[in-house]
């Protein structure tokens, strides 16, 4: 078991989740890590934990979206878990920033919100069981679009594109809220 593995089942163990559907996902994702020690890895068939974040600005009137290259919709940023992360916080500040370009990011304390989705990592399909932050951008931050996107920008909280789905949503919800 790897000190990512156990940083997630300790995330996970001591988190209070928002609603007692919340909680649900909670449990189901730490039952996958008990079976699972591989379970933060993309190489884990079944399903993997990934790490990701809304940005938000300083004034919390906007979030940074990235039109992902290989989904083609709006979505918050994050990605797989790697090797060289010590902590899921460390793998969300991590792809934040890389998929940003935004130094000095500032992380909420614990996750605000957890989703499961199905994916294409394997042939036969897998699960992504996303462990999502907040992650707050300096004032005047500028960003930067990165590889893994066609686009990035900051859309109003209030003002965000039609396509976006729910857990998009309720993310920006939850950073109003934060």
């Amino acid at each position: 078991m790897s000190d990512l593995h156990a940083d997630a089942v300790r995330v996970l163990e001591g988190w209070k989740a928002p609603s007692a559907a919340q909680d649900g996902v909670r449990l189901e994702f730490l039952e996958h890590l008990a079976r699972h020690p591989d379970g933060v890895w993309r190489e884990c068939r079944p399903g993997h934990i990934t790490a990701s974040s809304l940005v938000v600005n300083a004034a919390r009137t906007e979030v940074l979206l990235t039109l992902h290259r290989k989904i083609g919709g709006w979505l918050q940023l994050g990605g797989h878990c790697e090797p060289g992360d010590s902590s899921l916080a460390a793998a969300v500040l991590r792809e934040a920033v890389e998929e940003s370009g935004i130094e000095g990011l500032i992380l909420s304390d614990g996750p605000v919100q957890l989703d499961r989705h199905r994916v294409r990592c394997h042939p036969e399909g897998s699960w992504h069981l996303d462990v999502e932050y907040l992650a707050f951008a300096p004032e005047g931050a500028r960003h930067r679009i990165s590889d893994e996107s066609e686009d990035l920008r900051w859309f109003p909280v209030d003002g965000l594109p039609e396509s976006v789905d729910h857990v998009v949503r309720s993310l920006v919800t939850r950073a109003l809220e934060h």
